[in-house]
């Protein structure tokens, strides 16, 4: 799907026709498309926020709260920021 997105962003930027798109040789093609999803990706980047500096520590926790943790899928470490978060919020 992303690829067919690409692909018609590419066409639309370049003012490429699918057909003659065909008649041009691959590795132009995939030079053209490669140089524009850096461009695009450049773009897209300069409105996100930058991130939080994240400091990397060694916590002790009880082996059943992390692995409650865990067992909730990917991005546990993110949730537990999340957790202390809010209590710090909520305490003042």
């Amino acid at each position: 799907m992303a690829e067919g997105l690409l692909s018609r962003l590419t066409r639309r930027l370049t003012g490429e026709n699918p057909v003659e798109a065909s008649a041009e040789p691959q590795s132009a093609a995939a030079e053209s498309s490669a140089a524009l999803a850096e461009v695009v990706r450049g773009i897209a980047r300069q409105e996100l926020p930058v991130a939080p500096k994240k400091a990397a520590i060694s916590l002790r926790l009880d082996a059943d709260v992390l692995d409650w943790f865990r067992a909730q899928g990917a991005g546990y470490q993110t949730r537990i920021n999340a957790v202390l978060r809010a209590y710090k919020v909520a305490a003042g």
